[in-house]
């Protein structure tokens, strides 16, 4: 625990103007940004008197070391900011909204030739049109059903739509009707898109026009007799009345407005916004957040407004945005969401009418999110950290362990041996913190061997970082293996090389350190060495650059060793291990004869089963990754300049690698795009390959024909293949759980 004092600026180092501001941990990490009209008034409400502060504040200013500042010119250049950093950094004491889910919007890509109508979920894409948020995927279906009635606009998928123009047969859809088939020409590009700027308007709220046109046709076709088309029009009208039905009117104004109602109490806080178009509600989304800090319903409503709009621009963002407390100030917030729009926005709090009427029913609606969140949540919460305190006692830690960190080992027979790093994070899996690792040092089987590389290899880095970054005291050493883990790890490990860190599952992002800063007073705090290959210092989660509490080994007594003895060798003396054995799921610790025996109701037994069972699971995954791969080479592979569809090519023409071993130059040279080097390497390789043995079925002892030759053959499947991996082991009907050949 940090003493603020101890990083407190100096009377008068601190500017009196607006700018953000951003506190590290010791590790570097961004763990807070903030900001201020005035940032030396902002700062010092941190450095008062720590009894004084809010309870979540007071653990923020302890856990961080420094503390640092940018200027801006105005209030709305540091919103901006605030909201680029935060979205950058990830900052664990800011407000963050958790979304259970990515919510589906109805999406009509203006962008494309024929306009398709779809869902869509996740990051929008420039040019389509979005309406939503819908609460569910069926609801868009439901609607978009009806609609395709009147407006028959594409559907399909890009490789239907260029099947059916090849073909000249449309789908299903176009037989019944559902689709104007723009794919066999029976309606032109420039006809389908004005039916998908049709289709957007009815969405957008312009259902009257739409109304009154099938009205009259409707009408004009009875007078003339055609009674058949007169009764589709009256059915097409009841359709298109049906799905107004589904989105009653709430406001008579036909306005375009945003409503969002905040719930809290003093840990949580759950946010409801109704989107409205035309007078009527065309999407719901919600969010909830922890309250990491004291803070303000306009505060809430001010990162409530980031997140919704933070990347919209235009008619996303509406002419009125509706909210239960405004943020204070009011004008630079105001100020930025007209420049996201382009246009006048109005931000304010309804106070009578339908306006307030319907804001009262969105604050129901916060209300029930958060009652049913903590109905939800308490259990868990409750249950993590029971866990955590049950594995602290049991280990004989001094804290809970916040992070932990889990090994495994995986191989076939001794061959693709690889290992798993996974991570927890306060009781909750950190995917974007995977490791995996390739064993090169050695070949063949040895799990305690394995265990020991690969925490030698993942602490040596992490030590190689920390004595780069500048975190060693004066007075601190690193121990007898960080000297060397500093120098090989900064060599070999960087890239991968040497020590065969095969792959990471998370972005790397831009390396290099911020710029330090400079003595004009834009920026404070502690300067920052600059590193150009470290990624760390920039606040951002990086790689191995945070060690874990514990650290647990998939095995008993000798991968515990191995792994005491990795970190015994590094000189680090800090971080807990212990191993989980499968057979009777005992703890087992280093130097401890005997292992600890949780209860088989322990929460904490529960906790670290599923750590070791998430660790096996990775480990196995990479595993038959690698075993695939391995499995599907043949000779053709190390030829140089041939490439898939040319070996493909290839044995389909001479109909097995046995006949192609057989051929001459000339006659591979007849096969089409081979010239004579290439052919003149492909007999080089077949003949310093060894040939494959004769096909055999393992159920009836039954020698195969020598015209399948299952060699090299990578994406052909010959007449009688039942699919699967040239040279995968035969299934003997048992499942594969991961616990028989494989570790």
């Amino acid at each position: 625990m940090a003493d603020p004092s101890s990083y407190r600026p100096k009377p008068g180092e601190i500017p009196d103007s607006p700018g953000v501001y951003r506190f590290r941990d010791e590790h570097r990490r961004v763990i807070y940004v903030g900001k201020a009209k005035s940032l030396r008034q902002r700062l010092a409400n941190y450095f008062q008197d720590l009894a004084g502060l809010h309870p979540r504040t007071r653990t923020m200013v302890t856990t961080a070391v420094s503390v640092e500042w940018t200027v801006v010119s105005t209030e709305v250049e540091a919103l901006q900011l605030e909201y680029s950093w935060i979205k950058e950094y990830d900052p664990r004491f800011n407000v963050k909204y958790r979304d259970d889910k990515s919510y589906p919007y109805l999406a009509v890509t203006m962008n494309e030739e024929f306009p398709r109508v779809q869902v869509m979920r996740g990051h929008k894409k420039k040019g389509v049109r979005y309406f939503g948020p819908y609460g569910h995927a069926w609801a868009i279906r439901d609607t978009v059903d009806l609609l395709l009635r009147v407006f028959p606009v594409r559907t399909c998928s890009a490789g239907v739509f260029k099947n059916a123009a090849r073909t000249g047969r449309p789908c299903l859809l176009g037989y019944i009707g559902k689709c104007s088939a723009p794919c066999v020409d029976r309606i032109s590009a420039e006809e389908h898109r004005e039916l998908a700027e049709e289709f957007c308007d009815f969405m957008t709220g312009r259902t009257g026009a739409q109304l009154r046109r099938l009205e009259q046709r409707m009408t004009e076709a009875a007078e003339e007799m055609e009674y058949e088309r007169a009764a589709r029009l009256r059915d097409d009208i009841g359709a298109l009345k049906k799905a107004m039905e589904k989105s009653a009117v709430v406001l008579t104004d036909a306005t375009d407005a945003d409503l969002i109602a905040v719930a809290e109490d003093e840990l949580e806080a759950a946010v409801q916004i109704f989107h409205v178009r035309g007078g009527r509600v065309r999407g719901q989304r919600g969010w909830v957040t922890d309250k990491v800090e004291e803070i303000t319903t306009g505060a809430l409503v001010e990162h409530a407004l980031q997140q919704l709009y933070g990347e919209e621009t235009g008619d996303a963002v509406p002419k009125e945005v509706l909210v239960p407390a405004l943020p204070d100030p009011v004008e630079p917030v105001q100020q930025w969401l007209t420049g996201r729009r382009g246009s006048g926005v109005s931000l304010r709090v309804p106070q009578r009418g339908d306006k307030r009427a319907l804001m009262e029913t969105v604050e129901r609606n916060a209300q029930q999110a958060l009652v049913l969140h903590k109905t939800k949540r308490a259990s868990d919460l409750t249950t993590r950290s029971r866990a955590l305190e049950e594995i602290a006692e049991a280990l004989g830690l001094d804290s809970a362990p916040l992070r932990i960190e889990c090994y495994d080992i995986s191989h076939l027979q001794g061959d693709d041996v690889v290992a798993s790093m996974v991570v927890f994070e306060d009781g909750l899996a950190r995917k974007s913190e995977y490791r995996r690792f390739q064993i090169k040092s050695f070949a063949g089987q040895d799990d305690v061997r394995s265990m020991h590389e690969v925490i030698t290899r993942r602490f040596r880095r992490y030590l190689a970082d920390k004595e780069r970054t500048g975190e060693w005291s004066d007075d601190e050493e690193p121990g007898a293996g960080a000297g060397a883990g500093a120098g090989a790890g900064a060599g070999a490990e960087a890239g991968g090389e040497a020590t065969g860190v095969d792959v990471t599952l998370s972005p790397d992002g831009a390396a290099g350190a911020e710029g330090v800063p400079g003595p004009d007073g834009t920026a404070g705090g502690p300067a920052v060495p600059s590193a150009s290959t470290l990624t760390e210092d920039d606040g951002r989660p990086k790689r191995f650059a945070y060690p874990p509490q514990l650290v647990v080994v998939d095995g008993g007594a000798p991968q515990v060793a191995a792994a005491r003895r990795a970190l015994d060798e590094l000189g680090i003396d800090d971080i807990a291990v212990c191993g989980l054995a499968k057979r009777l799921e005992e703890v087992w610790l280093p130097d401890d004869g005997d292992p600890v025996v949780l209860p088989r109701t322990s929460e904490g037994l529960y906790l670290l089963q599923r750590v070791r069972d998430e660790a096996h699971r990775f480990a196995i995954g990479y595993q038959r990754v690698k075993r695939a791969k391995r499995f599907r080479s043949g000779p053709l592979d190390d030829v140089p300049g041939l490439g898939e569809t040319r070996k493909q090519v290839l044995i389909k023409h001479f109909g097995s690698v046995r006949k192609l071993r057989a051929a001459t130059v000339e006659q591979i040279c007849d096969v089409p795009g081979i010239g004579r080097k290439t052919a003149e390497r492909i007999i080089v390789a077949l003949a310093g390959a060894v040939p494959a043995g004769p096909a055999v079925n393992t159920a009836t002892g039954e020698i195969m024909d020598d015209m399948v030759d299952m060699e090299g053959m990578d994406d052909v499947e010959e007449p009688g293949q039942s699919g699967g991996s040239p040279g995968e082991p035969v299934s003997t009907g048992a499942p594969d759980d991961g616990r028989g050949l494989e570790r």
